[in-house]
């Protein structure tokens, strides 16, 4: 049975905090502020002060990576031993700005103390724990400012944390929080699939976005249009290209939607060859329609 998914874009975190705080018309600052500004954990550097690591982070153009971690739990010591047993992913974190909160910390929006996990930037955390990164690298694109990927800890109907979640997601290319997630689910399928071993391709992902989002509107998974769409986008990569389209089973969450199109992909095997084999360029992305469906799409050009 094939199936599909969809996707949203999460607004720009504390957007209105973020300019009063660079206008300088308020001082920012955790309800509760830890003693020190930052500790050092497996030779990285980890802000606990959520403005100064994203203050951080815009300055040096970089992925601000934050982690909320449940108190009282051992999943942040396992994390830290985790990342000091693994020298290439740690050199990578060493790329990224870290911030290191508890799951239930607040910050200070114009004199209103508000829990960090309940802005749209951790609505894929679910109220919980996990990781997020937030793309402050790439200051022209539309996703800057905006969640990237999204790791909660608590493990779902498909997705279970690990450590290689995180080691795969420092990887993706530049994109939406949609897009990489679908490439994140494509490169965690333990087969390993060669699709996005190659070119990220913008025109690519464009139509992956449309079509995706037709799905969703129209709520059935399909090809539709697709000889347009086929015209449109060989003219604009050099050559033909072919598409892979499924659908999430109703009412779960993004992560395990686009673990489970990817699942869907591989009971095809039509759509399987497309997912699996190398390409010259790619694109994923994924949306979800009304009937909380999510409708995923890839598109490849050889």
């Amino acid at each position: 049975m094939t199936r599909c998914s969809a996707s949203h874009r999460l607004p720009r975190i504390a957007a209105v905090s973020v300019a009063l705080l660079l206008a300088g018309l308020c001082q920012p600052a955790l309800a509760a502020a830890p003693a020190a500004e930052s500790t050092a954990t497996a030779a990285l550097h980890w802000h606990n002060d959520y403005y100064a690591a994203y203050r951080a982070a815009e300055q040096q153009q970089q992925m601000l990576l934050v982690l909320l971690e449940p108190a009282g739990s051992s999943q942040g010591q396992s994390l830290d031993a985790a990342i000091a047993a693994r020298p290439a992913l740690q050199a990578k974190l060493q790329q990224v700005t870290l911030c290191r909160l508890p799951s239930d910390a607040a910050i200070d929006v114009e004199g209103q103390s508000r829990r960090l996990a309940s802005f749209a930037a951790f609505r894929e955390l679910n109220g919980g724990s996990g990781i997020v990164l937030i793309d402050l690298q790439h200051r022209d694109a539309p996703y800057f400012g905006r969640t990237v990927t999204a790791l909660p800890l608590a493990g779902g109907k498909y997705y279970r944390w690990s450590v290689d979640n995180l080691a795969v997601a420092l990887d993706l290319p530049a994109g939406t929080l949609t897009q990489r997630s679908m490439i994140w689910a494509v490169r965690m399928h333990p087969e390993r699939p060669q699709s996005t071993n190659s070119v990220f391709n913008p025109s690519l992902a464009a139509g992956a976005t449309q079509q995706a989002s037709y799905q969703a509107q129209v709520r059935q998974c399909g090809h539709q249009n697709f000889e347009t769409r086929f015209h449109q986008l060989s003219a604009a990569v050099g050559s033909g290209v072919t598409e892979v389209c499924a659908e999430s089973w109703p009412n779960q969450t993004m992560i395990d939607s686009c673990l489970d199109c990817v699942a869907s992909w591989r009971h095809s095997s039509g759509h399987w060859n497309g997912v699996s084999r190398p390409h010259r360029a790619y694109a994923y992305d994924i949306r979800q329609g009304a009937n909380g469906i999510w409708y995923g799409t890839g598109l490849f050009a050889d």
